[in-house]
């Protein structure tokens, strides 16, 4: 049998005050009564009283004045304007009535119901609208696109013709340009398309008459350095530089920088060389992939810096940006090994064999698709050439730069609309997928990958991912070669933390391709000098640009045009 045991209790009450036809309000949990002692009841010429059905806290203190009511101000606030003089003053606003004794006792705040004044037709002095500005004020000019004018008194053009009367019969001939091109503010190395603007190619030389005009029209229609690069690259002719007229320009810092001593023995790599720097800077600074690079990308690209700090470093190989021949050797013998019938282009099959197929089947279609094609000029059907391939190895090392990211994107966006569907990433997804199972390793489901990478990349739209989302995230790299890259996917995997971290920090300050750059140097030419092999190369052959065991006669080809597409 079962004992209970009383256990004492304790009765809770609450005291609720209840008012007359209390209506409760759940939205704002206030009492709404019928107050006939309000302060702000109306009341009829009739004598009946209205009630004020506004929201009180208790102590008949309201704070909202029913519709009703409102309408009722607002058409006795009609009749009031209707009755006043023209030539009366204003009338002062009307308040309503200050609450009682017991209402300001309320620890509520007050609220005021404003009438809003009458108009009258003498406004007040202090309503006057400021005075309007003077028809004949003009906004000064801020829009400069060829740079903000600056006077010249001459100075520059006379500089320009002593030097000229320095040298012999007062002509100067390509050699000697570099001292105008100092005279005239320019960087070193813009001495060659100096030459050239001038009319240095129909006669060999320049003289002052035939500089000075030129040049006064320059400096008297393009104000900064930028404006005045397009226009001596482009003789004045263009507002944009297309790849041609860089060549004289890369063949001058060929022909003439110490960096590059050892590369004028071996001239079939001279175009090799030019057009990989080419490549490089459309890869850079042609932001609009359109092939023809435009005075604000000049403006927001570090190209014109880096032909500055030509003349002032000697080691080719530190000016990483664009003109590094470690780089070109890079580049150029991964495309040597992909080539093998060397007529400067590559097949699908050949890209296949990039990094023992690295890159899978699926994209490797879409960049041969045309979905990368820069510019109006479309290259041999089926085949990648030289400049091509550049921006694919420059996209493929680094992953994090705007244009690699555009590349991918692009190749991804199977339908063109901008945005990366959950179709289109099952679809790159599903060969990654089935090369796991193939080599034996337990592959995530694409549910699971998908939720993982929206995670990671957080996109705007549920469910779609922008472009503007993978350039705003730090984790893009590891995005892309989860569809497209297995190899770099399971090193990101499997990559130790710790490692990665101490890795990063070792190589703080440079870029992705820029280390993946040195490590291949380094085992280019660990692999030229390894005794033993039937081509040993010493480091004076590698100096002077014989490349990976390649004779200078199995290079020589016909003449090579740079294609932008």
């Amino acid at each position: 049998m079962t004992t209970l045991c009383a256990v004492p209790c304790q009765f809770l009450g609450l005291k609720i005050p209840i008012y007359h036809s209390v209506l409760v309000d759940q939205r704002c949990s206030r009492a709404i009564h019928h107050c006939d002692v309000c302060n702000v009841v109306q009341r009829l010429e009739s004598g009946a009283a209205i009630v004020c059905k506004s929201i009180h806290y208790g102590v008949c203190q309201p704070v909202a004045i029913p519709p009703t009511k409102a309408r009722i101000i607002k058409k006795r606030e009609e009749k009031a304007t209707a009755k006043v003089s023209p030539h009366s003053p204003p009338a002062k606003p009307q308040l309503s009535p200050q609450p009682k004794v017991a209402d300001q006792l309320s620890p509520q705040p007050k609220v005021v119901t404003e009438v809003k004044p009458t108009t009258s037709a003498t406004p007040s002095p202090k309503s006057d609208p400021p005075n309007p500005a003077p028809s004949g004020a003009s906004i000064p000019r801020f829009y400069f696109p060829l740079g903000q004018p600056v006077s010249d008194d001459g100075k520059e053009l006379k500089k320009v013709s002593e030097v000229f009367g320095t040298m012999k019969e007062g002509k100067a001939y390509k050699n000697d340009f570099g001292e105008v091109a100092k005279v005239c503010s320019c960087p070193l190395y813009w001495k060659g398309p100096l030459f050239l603007a001038a009319g240095g190619d129909k006669l060999g030389c320049v003289t002052s008459a035939s500089f000075q005009p030129m040049w006064k029209r320059i400096i008297q229609k393009y104000h900064d350095d930028y404006s005045r690069f397009m226009a001596i690259m482009t003789r004045m002719k263009r507002s944009y530089l297309t790849a041609d007229d860089f060549v004289p320009l890369i063949q001058d810092v060929i022909d003439t920088h110490p960096g590059l001593t050892f590369l004028q023995e071996a001239q079939e790599f001279h175009s090799r060389y030019l057009h990989t720097v080419i490549a490089r800077i459309f890869y850079t600074v042609n932001r609009s992939w359109s092939g023809q690079i435009t005075i604000p990308e000049l403006r927001k690209s570090n190209l014109l810096q880096v032909i500055s700090s030509l003349e002032e470093e000697d080691d080719i190989n530190q000016i990483t940006d664009f003109f590094s021949y470690e780089h070109f050797y890079v580049i150029y013998c991964k495309f040597w090994e992909l080539d093998t019938d060397h007529d400067l282009f590559i097949s699908q099959q050949d890209l296949a064999r990039h990094n023992d197929g690295a890159i899978s089947s699926r994209m490797a279609e879409r960049i041969f698709s045309g979905a990368v094609t820069r510019g109006s000029t479309v290259s041999r059907e089926g085949k990648m050439s030289y400049t091509e391939f550049v921006w694919f190895l420059l996209a493929e090392e680094d992953k994090k730069h705007p244009t690699a990211i555009e590349y991918w994107f692009r190749c991804m966006d199977l339908d063109g609309d901008g945005l990366l569907s959950m179709y289109e990433l099952e679809y790159f997804y599903e060969e990654q997928y089935n090369k796991m199972v193939s080599l034996g390793i337990e592959p995530m489901p694409f549910e699971d990958c998908l939720c993982q990478m929206l995670d990671m990349i957080n996109p705007t739209i549920p469910g779609k991912i922008t472009l503007r989302d993978l350039k705003q995230s730090r984790m893009t790299p590891l995005f892309f070669d989860t569809f497209f890259n297995l190899e770099k996917y399971l090193d990101h995997e499997q990559r130790d933390p710790f490692a990665a971290a101490k890795e990063a920090e070792d190589m703080e300050g440079m870029s992705d391709w820029e280390r993946y750059a040195a490590e291949e140097y380094e085992m280019l030419v660990a692999d030229e000098t390894m005794p033993g092999q039937d081509d040993v190369f010493d480091d004076d052959v590698l100096e002077s640009a014989e490349v990976r065991r390649v004779t200078r006669a199995d290079m020589e080809e016909a003449d090579y045009d740079y294609t932008g597409a």
